[in-house]
């Protein structure tokens, strides 16, 4: 591995460990923090790698922010965690982004069932999928009125843990495969 590697690595955890941190202190991943972070990204990658290694985090940035936001829109997930992930992104590499997001993905949903059945809401739950997707199929991305990450009284996860989770991860594996 080479030093400029483990520069993007250790700054990629660094801001993933701190938004993780703010996230589970606050409920919020803040601007101050998420742009500078984004941009201090993509500066390190073009310092680093030159223009064609900043051509590929801005895609990987794009990409992954686009999907979150996509789940925002839907009233699934904050903003901050949409901008998050777009940092995050833009330090792993495009290489390392499909990853990135399954190991989140999945992360996330183990991190929602512990809460779940911590709390004993497991029927609840699923039967708030249903009314969910029922929302969505006839209303498209608009936020269900009730049951959205806005709604302070249901259950809510801070989602900078299971991108911070699918980070450690996906670094992992990058280290094990080479």
């Amino acid at each position: 591995m080479t030093s400029h590697a483990i520069v993007l690595q250790s700054y990629t955890v660094a801001v993933a460990l701190f938004a993780a941190v703010m996230d589970v202190r606050s409920r919020r991943i803040p601007n101050w923090f998420t742009l500078p972070t984004l941009a201090g990204a993509l500066l390190l990658q073009v310092t680093i790698g030159g223009l064609h290694a900043l051509a590929l985090s801005f895609v990987a940035s794009l990409l992954a922010g686009s999907l979150f936001l996509v789940l925002f829109l839907a009233g699934g997930m904050g903003g901050g965690d949409v901008k998050l992930i777009a940092a995050i992104a833009a330090g792993i590499g495009l290489s390392n982004t499909g990853a990135l997001l399954a190991l989140t993905a999945l992360c996330g949903g183990v991190m929602a069932l512990v809460v779940i059945v911590w709390h004993g809401h497991v029927r609840q739950s699923i039967r708030n999928v249903g009314h969910i997707a029922v929302h969505h199929y006839e209303n498209g991305l608009e936020p269900h009125p009730e049951l959205n990450v806005r709604n302070k009284r249901n259950l809510r996860l801070p989602y900078a843990l299971a991108i911070t989770a699918g980070t450690l991860l996906t670094i992992s594996l990058e280290k094990v495969g080479q």
